[in-house]
């Protein structure tokens, strides 16, 4: 079975009378043959791509997570085709194959096995797709069977969640590396830019250190996804205050380049905006003076540029409607990519996964074994936590409080003062609720934020036994030595 991508370029030449309506980047199920029906009908693809066209208007904008459903879907077809079960058949006889596959995908042969996440998040997307095949007549017969059981939420109490028992139990997330504690996160901010733990040379001679380093300490601070810090504009880059404050800038985020499509305001903290200007105003206009830019796609001249919007090909367009695959073809009166990342080319430059692999590859080889895989999500968590604990702690409630006496910026002062710490971290990421939050912050290690808030409260109240402190801690020592 073959999942290919689909692509409306040149579809002029295909003897159609109409542009096709099909999405840019959708994924399609083909059969080998390349075929979609045969004598008996029109073959179970068919139905797989309808509910895959049917993802952007049943809450599921987002190209990637498109994919992710066809990746779930795929294997499951390709198997049940490779045993000539039908998928929309008998239920026991669908049943049976649920079982096989899952024998196949978690104890099967090693380079087609799965790990249990990989398993849970693939079962879940087969779930979906025969509730919509039941919704629409496609199917009668489910292979899952479902389970119902009570979740408590702070915010919204008690509450019923449908549990699918084909699902496995794993590890509860806290337990794993998902973010970076301070001391990891100078590291690699250090290592992105050729400095060693002391923040001295280490030797490396990588390209574009600066850039990267810049990059990286800009997405801890602010917290935005991939997308949105890959595809932005030297134009949105908020402006370096004149005075160096500690409450955070506010950073507008266009709703072209943010998770469904939703505009939101973040923030980024003074040091790390002045890093990114650094950048902007050295590294980047060096990179960007080395030649021409000359888009794959007909490029779209830009003119008249500010933080807002410019004159795109003539005429006037804010930012917020510019999509990714828009923003890479965009050229300056210069010649030159509007792109905040650069190659040292002066192209634009949008691998951050790569380089943020090698280097903490190359930190577990050189200074810390226990260093994890950093992506651009581990950065987003790490502010998530840093900030959580700032807002616990009251840091920024306290200098929100300085800046107001002092009349600088009011209205967020205003904001920090009297706004709960999870409605703030909720805005900053983007959700649409803070119960999604809260579930995402229960997900890390949110009760050591609270427990040394609690801690650090204690002790400046003189509330703290020392004592206590030191026999609950000598219980650990026996663990610790182990």
């Amino acid at each position: 079975m073959l999942l290919i991508s689909f692509s409306r370029a040149g579809w002029e030449q295909w003897g159609l009378d109409y542009e096709p309506l099909l999405p840019e980047r959708m994924p399609v199920l083909l059969d080998d043959d390349l075929l979609f029906e045969d004598d008996s009908g029109p073959r179970p693809t068919v139905v797989a791509n309808a509910w895959l066209r049917e993802l952007p208007i049943n809450g599921v904008p987002a190209w990637r997570s498109w994919w992710a459903y066809a990746r779930g879907l795929a294997p499951w077809l390709e198997f049940l085709q490779r045993h000539g079960v039908d998928p929309f058949g008998d239920r026991d006889e669908l049943r049976s194959a649920l079982g096989g596959f899952a024998e196949y995908r978690l104890a099967g042969p090693l380079k087609e096995r799965w790990d249990v996440e990989t398993w849970n998040q693939r079962v879940n997307a087969l779930s979906r797709f025969y509730g919509w095949c039941v919704e629409n007549k496609h199917s009668a017969a489910v292979p899952f069977t479902y389970s119902w059981a009570r979740r408590f939420t702070a915010v919204g109490g008690p509450k019923e969640v449908r549990r699918n028992n084909a699902t496995l139990r794993c590890a509860q997330r806290h337990v794993t590396m998902k973010y970076l504690e301070d001391e990891f996160a100078q590291l690699f901010v250090r290592a992105l830019a050729g400095l060693g733990p002391n923040g001295m040379p280490d030797g490396f001679r990588g390209r574009m250190l600066g850039r990267n380093a810049a990059m990286a300490e800009f997405v801890l601070s602010s917290g935005v996804r991939a997308q949105e810090f890959a595809f932005l504009l030297k134009y949105e880059v908020p402006a370096l205050p004149p005075r160096r404050s500690p409450v955070p800038v506010p950073f507008p985020l266009s709703k072209a380049v943010t998770k469904g499509k939703k505009a939101r305001e973040s923030w980024v903290l003074y040091d790390a905006l002045a890093r990114m200007h650094q950048y902007l105003d050295l590294d980047r206009e060096t990179a960007a003076g080395r030649g021409l830019y000359r888009p794959a796609a007909p490029a779209l001249e830009v003119r008249r540029a500010d933080w807002e919007g410019g004159h795109v090909d003539g005429e006037r367009r804010p930012w917020r409607l510019l999509l990714p695959e828009e923003r890479l073809r965009l050229v300056d009166g210069a010649g030159q990519s509007p792109l905040v990342a650069l190659q040292s080319t002066g192209a634009p430059f949008t691998d951050w996964d790569t380089v943020f692999r090698r280097t903490s590859r190359r930190i577990r080889r050189d200074f810390e074994p226990r260093f994890p895989i950093v992506s651009a999500h581990t950065l987003r968590h790490t502010m998530a936590m840093a900030t959580l604990k700032r807002l616990t702690q009251g840091y920024y409630a306290q200098a929100a409080q300085l800046v107001k006496d002092t009349d600088e910026d009011a209205a967020l002062a205003l904001y920090l003062t009297r706004t709960e710490p999870l409605l703030v971290l909720r805005d900053l990421l983007g959700h649409t609720s803070v119960l999604t939050t809260e579930l995402y912050v229960r997900r890390l290690d949110v009760r050591r934020i609270y427990r040394e808030a609690y801690l650090r409260a204690g002790r400046a109240a003189d509330l703290a036994d020392p004592a206590a402190e030191a026999e609950a801690a000598d219980e650990f020592t026996d663990e610790e030595v182990c």
